[in-house]
Parts: structure tokens; C-alpha cells; sequence
């Protein structure tokens, strides 16, 4: 809940609007609720839910809260099909495929307003092949293009990182892949250190197979939401493996991860002047240019036409009508 909170005063800052759906909280009377009258143009706060799960006196059954779950559920699946998210990429976290529940849970949120699905415990191409072929029939019977739901593939366990590469391959859908840590290092028997050395090898191996596939690698989350000069040490060490992106636990995090991963302004300019020696030298019949004492070659063009095209999405998305 403090997570939520501070990712929503941030958005509100920005002029954004926001729609909040707790499924704990239950009926009670509680502060969030008299703040967010303060606030009523841009943000709404639903409780959902009949309280703590067995926890603090809980006397309802699970059939109970499994029925309260899905109710909440349902008003979610509105508000995504209202337009309330019509400028926004909306991925939904799924249950894993051994869960029981993938099938109703694709049945349900194969909806408008909904751009793709995260897949946890993605052990091998086989799990993705199956919720593709689910995408596929919800597709079908609702009458959607095939191919419209994207995919994700969470990757956290031995197998996955040795059979990412078959993973990548294995659907036209995929458009990314995320690292989960944590369950790794369980199904490893390793642990944290320093300087992570346990998470290198999995770390490089997603890249290499994701950027051979062409779709995007992105990072694990750190833990350690407090200490950010451990993450600043970690998106060097990111940034120089190769990854776009990371997962983030907390709104503090996400000024210094946009500093690592988003192309900055001098790095924009500087690729624009990349480009305009190219031009000048060729125009000149020189067979080379140079920038900073360096040949700028074909790579350098490659990385420069990068930069520049991610920072102008990057900026061109800063200006969508916030809803």
C-alpha cells in the first residue's frame, strides 16, 4: 500500500489520472480514503475485498474471499474497458501455468484495454506455446486480430535461463523478457553478495538470447528498496550488460532508473553530431569521420540512429494526454 500510494501522489503531481482497487482492505473506515476526497477530480480509491486473509481475526471462509476476489476482479475488468488506461500499454501479471487458474484468468482479461500478459515461472517454450494458443482462441472467439495480446515471459528459475533462448523463439507475441531474481537464486541454491556474482551468468545469458531475438531484456528488481546507492552500483553494471529496462519496487527508484536507461539530452546531440559528420565526410568523399579522436563506424551510426530514436519516443510519450 505505501508502494501504491507514493507511485499515485507522484502520477497525481503530474496531472495524471488514477484509479486505485485494494482487495484486502475490506469495509472499513480508513485515512487513504478521506485523502483521496482531496483529490476526487483525478483519483478514486475502491476497497475491495472482506479484509485480511486469515490473518487478525479473520472468520470468513476461503470460498468467501475467493468470491470477493473475483467480484474485485470484474470491477477491474470495467474500469480497464471504460478507456480510464486508453493511452497506456496495461500488462497484467498472470498466474503461472501449474496454477489452475491461467485458463479463466486469460477467459476474463482478454479485453479492450488490455495490451499484453506477463507470464511468471516461464520454465521453457512449452509454457509460452500454451498461453499463446490460449491468446489465439480468445482471440478468435471475440472477434480480436490474432496477435493483438503481447507476452512477456517472467524468467526465474534454472531452467528458464538455460532455455531462454527457445523461449524467445517460441512466439511472435513476445516483446520482452524480465528477470526475476529471487526465485533464481532459490532454484539455484545461491545467494546474494556483493557484487551479485551468482546473477552474472543469467544476467548476460538473457540478454544474449533476447537481443538475438530482437525483443527487449529487462532487469530483475532490487531488494533493498532503501539503500540507493547499491542500485546505482547495479544499473552501471545493467546498463553495461545490455538490458533496457528493470523492474522497480518502489517510486523512489524510478528517477535514477530513468537516468540509466533513458538516452539523456547530450547523448541525443551528440548522436545527432555522430550523424552529421557521417554526412558531411561522405558528401566530401572522405572515406572516414571522426568524432572525439575516434572512426565513426558503421556500429557507432547503428548505436547513434538508437539513441536518437528512443529518446525522441521517449519524449514524444511525455506528451499524451494523461488518463
Amino acid at each position: 500500500t505505501t508502494a501504491s500510494l507514493g507511485l499515485v501522489f507522484r502520477a497525481l503531481g503530474y496531472g495524471w489520472r488514477i484509479c486505485m482497487i485494494q482487495f484486502i482492505k475490506g469495509d472499513w473506515h480508513y485515512g487513504e480514503l478521506d485523502t483521496a476526497k482531496q483529490f476526487s477530480k483525478n483519483l478514486e480509491i475502491h476497497p475491495i475485498g472482506e479484509g485480511f486473509y486469515k490473518i487478525r481475526g479473520d472468520k470468513k471462509t476461503e470460498d468467501e474471499h475467493k468470491a470477493s476476489a473475483q467480484a474485485g476482479l470484474k470491477f477491474a475488468k470495467e474500469k480497464i474497458e471504460s478507456g480510464l488506461f486508453q493511452n497506456y500499454q496495461v500488462f497484467v501479471r498472470l498466474n503461472d501455468r501449474e496454477s489452475g487458474f491461467l485458463e479463466d484468468e486469460i477467459k476474463t482479461l482478454t479485453i479492450e484495454g488490455i495490451f499484453g500478459f506477463i507470464l511468471p515461472k516461464s520454465q521453457n517454450e512449452n509454457d509460452i506455446i500454451f498461453l499463446d494458443k490460449l491468446l489465439e482462441q480468445a482471440e478468435s472467439e471475440k472477434g480480436f486480430p490474432t496477435g493483438k495480446f503481447k507476452i512477456i515471459p517472467l524468467i526465474e528459475t534454472t531452467e528458464a535461463v538455460l532455455s531462454v533462448r527457445k523461449i524467445c523463439d517460441s512466439s511472435n507475441r513476445i516483446i520482452a523478457v524480465c528477470f526475476g531474481s529471487e526465485d533464481f537464486l532459490y532454484d539455484l541454491q545461491g545467494t546474494h553478495d556483493e557484487n551479485n556474482i551468482a546473477l552474472l551468468f543469467p544476467r548476460a545469458k538473457i540478454v544474449l538470447a533476447t537481443r538475438t531475438a530482437g525483443i527487449i531484456p529487462i532487469d530483475t528488481l532490487h531488494t533493498n528498496v532503501h539503500d540507493l546507492d547499491d542500485l546505482e552500483k547495479n544499473l552501471k553494471v545493467s546498463k553495461a550488460l545490455g538490458f533496457e529496462g528493470r523492474l522497480l519496487l518502489h517510486p523512489k527508484e524510478i528517477e535514477l532508473v530513468h537516468k540509466y536507461y533513458s538516452p539523456s539530452k547530450e547523448e541525443f546531440e551528440r548522436a545527432k553530431e555522430l550523424l552529421r559528420l557521417n554526412e558531411q565526410a561522405k558528401k566530401q568523399q572522405k572515406k572516414v569521420a571522426i568524432i572525439d579522436g575516434r572512426f565513426i563506424g558503421p556500429p557507432m551510426i547503428k548505436k547513434a540512429r538508437k539513441i536518437i530514436e528512443r529518446f525522441e519516443r521517449i519524449s514524444s510519450s511525455e506528451l499524451v494526454p494523461k488518463s
